[in-house]
């Protein structure tokens, strides 16, 4: 059952600030809340030390990756939204995949928003993983936000 709660995908990436930015105006429109979601994880590669292209550095015995991300959700809700609004946002770091941290926060939920790409996106897809597999998976509605200026 649908709680009228909206949540949305933030990473700080130029497209979850558009989404942030569209479910903010649609929570305005219909007076349901608002939740903001940023998932965490420790890269695969650094526990082993290895990538690709030679030694991954091991992150500083004090790294908090949570901390790092609270503290990004925190300055993309000071940075995008007025100071009134944003205050009265929910704020969740989820531990996991972004995909999938997003899919149970949407549990119960009227509304899911993304953006069409986060960091990691290639240019040239019109999806990143993330909104794709929300946009299948999800349990309510989604609405992938596209960035400006493309085609």
């Amino acid at each position: 059952m649908a709680t009228g709660r909206i949540v949305v995908g933030v990473d700080g990436s130029e497209p979850s600030l558009a989404a942030l930015r569209w479910a903010a105006g649609q929570s305005a429109l219909t007076g349901e809340p608002l939740q903001a979601v940023i998932a965490w994880e420790y890269p695969a590669t650094s526990w082993a030390g290895m990538a690709p292209g030679g030694p991954v550095p091991m992150p500083p015995p004090d790294f908090d990756p949570e901390d790092l991300a609270r503290r990004t959700l925190d300055e993309a809700l000071k940075t995008t939204l007025d100071p009134a609004v944003a205050a009265a946002v929910e704020r969740r770091a989820v531990n996991g995949h972004a995909a999938q941290a997003l899919l149970e926060s949407a549990e119960g939920a009227s509304l899911l928003v993304v953006g069409d790409r986060g960091h990691s996106g290639f240019r040239a897809a019109l999806l990143g993983s993330v909104s794709l597999h929300v946009t299948q998976h999800a349990p309510c509605p989604v609405v992938v936000v596209r960035g400006a200026g493309r085609s």
